[in-house]
This record gives C-alpha cells, structure tokens and sequence, in this order.
C-alpha cells in the first residue's frame, strides 16, 4: 500500500518504517526534527533508512529502499499536510507523530495543543478531504489516568487524566471518533504501554537507567521505587501494529449506545492496548539492567513526580482476539538487547 508516516524519525516511528518498507509498501515520512530531544538521533535513525542527507526543501530519497522517502515538516502545517495528501494519496496513514512526554508537558502545555490537537485535527482533515482506506494513529496508557481498575481495559471509561499530555491524547481519540462517525473514515487508536528498546529516547527511563550505571552516577528511582510498569520491547510494539494496520475497522451494527462501550462504535472505529501485559516492579527493572551491565547502580529515592501514575498494566484479549496477537519480548531480554545497542551507539 501506499503508507504515509508521521513521526517516522521518532522511536517508534524509525522501527515502523523499517518494518513497513521490508515489506515492500511505498512509504513517505514526515517528521519536523524537533529539538526536543538531539536532532542527530533522529537523523542517525533516519539514516538506518537509507535517508543520508536531508534535504529540508525537498523529497529525500532512501538508498536502502526505493519505495522510501522524507519529507521534513510539521503537522501543524495544515498547507504542507494536504499537499502532501494530494500528492501521494496515501492508502493508509500511521500517524505517531507527537510531542512526547508526561513531564515536559508541565512546563511547556502550548507544545502539546499545538503538535497534538492542532496537528491531529489536520490529519484527520486531510483524511476526510483525501479518503484513506485506514487511519491508525498512537495514543497512550496515560489516558487511564486514576482509573484503579487493573488490568487497564480499552472498554473502560477515561475522563480522569493527571497530565496534560493524557489529556490531548484522549482529545485524539474524541477527535477520530467523531471523523469516522461523520465520514466513515476507519480510525484505530493504539494505547502504547511503556516501549523501550534501541533508538529508544533519551529523556527515558532505559537511557537514564543506562547512562547513569555507565558513568557510575546516581540512579533517580521516583516514589522510592513503589511503581509498576508494563515495560513493552519496541518489536512487540510493532507487531502489533502491522496487524493493526492491515485490517480496518468495520461499523458495529451490534453496538450498544446505552452501554457506551468505549473501545467500539457503530462507526469504524476502534481503540487497542499494545502492552507486554506482566507488569514489572520498578526496583526489578532496575536489576535487570544492573544484569546487564553486571554493575550495581547508586540509587536515588525520590518522591512520586507530578503526572506519574502508580501502576500501569494492559488488557491485550481485544489484541488477542482479532489477531491471535500476544508478546514475545521479556524484560530481561528486552534489557539486554537495549543495553548491547546503547553501549554501541553511545561507545559506552
């Protein structure tokens, strides 16, 4: 299929693009090479594209892939967005690009609106304008937010966010909900649970566990280390998300509006959890890359950060029933591919 990419230099992005171009699809990149975190991590995960140099006014062709290009631009830009639409008329769109982060979102909240809503209403726009066969975009399991009922369900409700950035992606989801419900575009919402592995970011927790225990530095363990996570490794990731891909939703008929489930919809539209699905004790995480770098890290206590839930752990039956998906990827074994890949990329 004709795919384009949003956010395809980001972590998650880089590891679908690659998946997707293996398997022969003609894929076309945006990405605005933010600052957020280094510019030449994005460019070096580019370049494991094929895309060597960037052009920023210009189509860049991948050397690896024929069928592969970038586009440097923003979301925001509504003009570039159509144009782009019109142009290579994508048959599916996989939409992760996103200003990430829970705690950055604290300080700066006109990011979040801007790349997040604003950026997304366009996506979704161009979408209604250049009809695609499928909108696949990334949400979050922080849209859970205070929900104390675990695992976390995608049939459960999600109006208690604690940070701007759950809030914005539970604006997403309204959002897509209300397009496919209107004009019949079939959208599908992917709640990420916690992904690490290589390429991963550096405002992360694997980075900052990696470079602390490397550079012997003290390790900041938030809430003393009394935190779950579901701890998911990028290629569980995006397995998950090509099966997603390649089957859109269908209107329910069966559905129930007195019910209100909130995962489904008598429009197409659909909403799944990608998590590992056995939650791991922070202090736990920690040892796996102590394991790893066989090396004791200088550990920090700390209180509970603003934004940070306690505990985060997915329902994957929907995953499992649709596609006979389940994850593959350990924690331990996840841990050590991550390090290998960190001590190479940073000579650590």
């Amino acid at each position: 299929m004709r795919v384009l990419l949003t956010g395809g230099a980001g972590f998650i992005g880089m590891h679908v693009a690659h998946a997707l171009a293996e398997d022969g699809h003609e894929v076309v990149i945006i990405d605005n090479l933010n600052e957020y975190y280094s510019p030449q991590l994005k460019c070096d995960r580019l370049k494991q594209l094929g895309i060597e140099a960037i052009d920023d006014s210009t189509r860049n062709m991948s050397s690896t892939y024929p069928q592969l290009s970038f586009y440097k631009g923003d979301i925001v830009d509504k003009a570039l967005i159509h144009d782009l639409f019109g142009q290579h008329k994508p048959e599916l769109v996989v939409h992760l690009a996103a200003q990430a982060g829970v705690r950055y979102s604290l300080e700066n909240p006109d990011t979040y609106v801007q790349s997040n809503v604003v950026g997304f209403l366009n996506m979704l726009e161009a979408a209604r304008r250049y009809p695609v066969r499928h909108f696949v975009y990334a949400s979050s399991s922080s849209v859970y937010g205070l929900n104390g009922k675990i695992p976390y369900s995608t049939h459960d409700g999600v109006s208690h966010p604690v940070s701007l950035y759950a809030a914005t992606k539970i604006a997403d989801e309204v959002m897509a909900h209300t397009y496919s419900h209107l004009f019949k575009i079939p959208c599908t919402g992917i709640r990420f649970f916690t992904v690490y592995g290589p390429w991963g970011r550096p405002d992360m927790s694997p980075y900052l566990f990696a470079d602390a225990i490397s550079n012997d530095k003290p390790l900041k363990v938030y809430n003393y280390g009394k935190m779950r996570r579901d701890f998911t490794y990028v290629d569980d990731i995006v397995g998950g998300i090509l099966r997603i891909c390649s089957c859109p939703p269908q209107s329910d008929e069966s559905w129930d509006s007195t019910k209100a489930d909130c995962a489904t919809s008598s429009a197409p539209y659909q909403i799944y959890n990608i998590g590992n699905t056995h939650p791991v004790d922070l202090i736990d995480y920690i040892e796996a890359f102590e394991k790893a770098f066989d090396k004791e890290a200088k550990k920090d206590f700390l209180p509970l950060q603003p934004g940070d839930v306690l505990e985060t752990f997915s329902d994957m039956s929907d995953m499992k029933r649709d596609f006979g998906f389940t994850p593959k990827v350990d924690v331990e074994e996840g841990v050590r591919r991550y390090v290998a890949w960190f001590r190479q990329y940073y000579d650590r």
